[in-house]
Formats: structure tokens, sequence, C-alpha cells
């Protein structure tokens, strides 16, 4: 079991990782997009923007995001790729509520669908995806090896898998910063935005307990992927993995 799947938003409340997780994104769900923007000062449009770009070059038809929130991810992916047609699925009901209108005031709603549902028990058939996301959310999943199980298992052969994850950066010089920073100011600004200070001192928990760097990569190649790749960014705060469904 990795370390992170023990990490819940609200501790010991009676209830399993995933409830508390559809919780805490039903509680913040107003406020995310505002504190992801000012967490990161706004370097997550970057990464993402980066992440879009992996995509293409690869080519991608269907595509998948799981843990899709607001629908950033999904949202960026069919504007950048003409002729991608997105799903969207995620736990939260509000966090879809909020994605939906974004993508119906973007224009998108004919190439991106957004639905509830579980990312351990996808509701898709196998083979189903040139490509499946999934963006700063893999560290919230109950059960790691099956989350990685259930994206191979829609994957087409020779598809690609491509997961952003927060990090905890390696350089000496950087962490006690970030460490103060992701400890102390964003729980406290969390509390101020959201209302929910439970779900903003989970997130850096979450983060340093989530594998990282290579230990990542094998969890994706114990799903059967090949070709797991790792790129670091921003001094190690965000990482991007991909992989590749054999043919």
């Amino acid at each position: 079991m990795a370390d992170c799947e023990e990490i819940t938003p609200y501790g010991d409340n009676g209830r399993g990782k995933g409830g508390q997780v559809r919780e805490m994104f039903d509680s913040i769900a107003p406020a995310y997009d505002f504190m992801n923007r000012a967490m990161t000062l706004g370097i997550d449009k970057l990464w993402r923007r980066t992440a879009v770009k992996t995509l293409s070059g690869h080519g991608a038809g269907d595509v998948l995001d799981v843990a899709t929130g607001t629908g950033d991810l999904a949202i960026q992916i069919a504007r950048a790729i003409g002729d991608a047609n997105v799903t969207g699925i995620d736990l939260s009901a509000n966090m879809i509520g909020v994605g939906a209108k974004k993508i119906a005031d973007a224009g998108l709603a004919d190439r991106v669908r957004l639905t509830q549902g579980d990312c351990l028990a996808l509701p898709m058939a196998d083979n189903s995806f040139d490509a499946v996301t999934v963006a700063y959310g893999v560290r919230n999943f109950e059960n790691l090896a099956k989350g990685y199980a259930e994206m191979a298992r829609v994957l087409r052969p020779g598809g690609m898998l491509l997961v952003l994850e927060l990090s905890t950066p390696e350089n000496r010089a950087v962490r006690p910063l970030y460490n103060i920073y992701t400890r102390c100011i964003i729980p406290s600004v969390g509390r101020l935005i959201s209302g929910d200070s439970d779900a903003y001192t989970y997130l850096p928990k979450s983060i340093a307990a989530v594998p990282q760097g290579e230990a990542m990569l094998d969890l994706m190649r114990g799903a059967g992927l090949v070709d797991a790749r790792c790129r670091r960014f921003t001094f190690g705060v965000c990482s991007m993995y991909t992989a590749i469904k054999p043919k």
C-alpha cells in the first residue's frame, strides 16, 4: 500500500478515503480554481500546457481525463487538439457542476463531456481511448494500483497515459521555503477562501506521501504499461509521468 492511500482529508471519521475526497471537493468546489491559481502563482497553467503539447505530439482523438475536477485540463486539451473528444470523470458532483459551466461558456460542450464516477471502477469499455490523463489527482486515489490498472484497461493499444502530479522538490535550498509555503501559508489561505482548512492541510500531507519519480513509474509498469518516463518542472514541485500501452 502506498503511504498516500492512508492520508485522508478528515482523519478517521468512519468513512474511506474515496468518500472523504468526494466530500472535500464538494466543499471546496466554488473556491477550487482560484486556489489553484493562487497556490501555484499561475504556473499550473504552464504545466498543463506542456502536458497537452506532449499529448498532441503522440496523437489523441478520444481522451479520458480522470479526476477532471472543474475540467481545466479537459478544456485545454479540446482547445489545443482540434479533433479531440474529451470525456472527464470525477467523484465530486459539485466540481463537475463548476466544470460544466466553464465548458459551456467556452463553447466546447460538443467535444467535452463530464460525468460523475469512480476512477477505481471506470464505467467505460476496454480499449476505449487513445489517451488517458489525470492532473493532480493520483494522490487522491484510495488504491493507486487499482486506479492505474483501470486507466490502463480503457486505453487502446499504443495509447498514452499521462499523469501530472505535485511533488516534493529535492533541492536542499528550495525545500525549506517549499515546506513553509505548503504547510503554513496554503492552509491559512485555504481556510480563509474556502472555509475548509482540513482540505488544504491535507494537500501538503498527500503530496509528501504520494509515490514520486521511479516509484510512480513502477506503478505504471505494474499496470502493464511500457516506456514509462518522468519529467520534473519548477524545481521539482510538479512531475509529469507518461507511459504507453503495448500494441
